[in-house]
């Protein structure tokens, strides 16, 4: 199957399936599709609690756990999904795995590592290592695109003895990477700019362009550029789907563009919606904070009247440590609500928890989609590369385990 033929196909699951997974589980007072799927709701609704992140942390167990009863549902309904598409998804969808059996590449030996890696954080650095041992091997070279540090270029200059052009628009990180490149004798020379102002002139023919979690639109603007000058060669991991800059995302390719689906900013933050490395105290502070902004939430709906849900700010981890009734009076403070009267602070609170049990099990449903969202978005990407005549390859570079944004387009004129 093509590549567009597997985006044509997605894009008519993704269509059909939209009032499961474009919910705004905050703002919904009840399952919104429990009446049309019984089956899932009353799946959803037997879970522990307890057992909901673990569920919801692998892909696979969550398609195991949900899928039969929403197969059960569309079968009552005589209703005809592509369902099978949620199960074939290739990046973030693959059975549970050993990942300790899993090796990361070691591309510096045992004296230069230590320095190279000082100051990244573990998996950060197993990830850019995962990066640089799927590039190809030649002399071609290499444009790093919002490089940061440089920390992947530099790895790159190291351990494949190739020139490297690093782009960053931060003058304090180009200062930072040129000190360790001129440091190290590195062939990697930094580029101060804004990649959104224009840079096409940095992008040649006899190139090859990389980019490791280049936000939104940032790696959008390189697939464009890129087009434009026919690179010879890309290499990127998209990430951070919704930091865009238009309201509703911009289909790349012919296919996406013909699509229904207009997708929104909060609609992009979907396949963003897992994690797999919180530990158990912030998985804690984390449901806390759903319980008092969603009871905080029903207690500004009174004092408003008006139904409605009101966004609050983010809030400081050290806030969670203090009163429930100290949160509502700070949010009730940033969004100008008037409270009044002697309140029932353990009443909203209880209030919010149960809200909380609701907003987990939508959001759970929802993320049956989010791997299937991310396949659209990357095949739209790679739709719009073969669309310029390049070849091109989706893979995985990396364990789900060490980033669950381990997809990888590699393209070549």
């Amino acid at each position: 199957m093509t590549a567009e033929q597997k985006l044509k196909q997605i894009d008519t699951l993704l269509t059909q399936s939209q009032m499961l997974w474009r919910c705004r589980s905050f703002e919904c007072q009840d399952l919104p599709w429990q009446q049309e799927f019984p089956a899932l709701a009353k799946l959803v609704w037997q879970l522990d609690d307890e057992l909901l992140d673990k569920i919801d942390a692998c892909q696979y167990t969550l398609n195991k756990t949900l899928l039969p009863a929403l197969i059960a549902d569309l079968t009552a309904q005589a209703k005809d999904w592509p369902i099978e598409l949620l199960e074939q998804s290739a990046i973030g969808n693959a059975k549970p795995v050993d990942t300790e059996a899993l090796s990361t590449p070691q591309l510096l030996d045992d004296t230069d590592e230590p320095h190279f890696s000082a100051h990244i954080k573990g998996r950060k650095w197993q990830q850019i290592n995962a990066f640089v041992a799927q590039l190809p091997q030649d002399n071609t070279p290499v444009l790093e695109w919002c490089a940061g540090k440089g920390h992947l270029g530099r790895l790159i200059a190291k351990a494949q003895h190739r020139e490297v052009v690093s782009l960053e628009w931060q003058q304090s990180l180009c200062s930072a990477g040129e000190q360790f490149a001129k440091q190290w004798q590195l062939p990697q020379r930094f580029i101060c700019a804004d990649a959104f102002a224009g840079q096409s002139e940095q992008l040649h023919r006899d190139q090859l362009a990389v980019a490791l979690h280049a936000c939104g639109d940032l790696h959008v603007q390189l697939l464009k550029h890129a087009t434009d000058a026919g690179t010879k060669q890309l290499v990127v991991s998209p990430c951070c789907y919704h930091l865009i800059r238009d309201k509703q995302y911009q289909a790349l390719s012919k296919v996406a563009q013909a699509s229904e689906l207009k997708l929104s900013r909060a609609d992009l933050q979907l396949p963003l919606q897992q994690s797999v490395i919180a530990n158990d105290k912030h998985k804690a502070y984390r449901l806390q904070e759903m319980v008092w902004r969603l009871g905080f939430d029903a207690l500004q709906r009174e004092a408003r009247q008006t139904d409605s849900y009101l966004p609050v700010p983010a809030i400081k981890q050290s806030q969670l440590n203090g009163e429930f009734s100290d949160f509502c009076k700070w949010a009730a403070e940033a969004k100008s609500v008037k409270l009044t009267g002697d309140i029932d602070w353990q009443h909203y609170c209880q209030l919010g928890e149960q809200r909380q049990k609701l907003t987990r099990r939508i959001d759970l449903v929802a993320h049956l989609f989010r791997t299937t969202l991310e396949q659209w978005l990357l095949l739209d990407r790679v739709c719009y590369l073969e669309e310029h005549g390049y070849q091109v390859n989706l893979s995985e570079f990396c364990a789900n385990s060490i980033t669950p944004r381990n997809a990888l387009i590699t393209a070549f004129k």
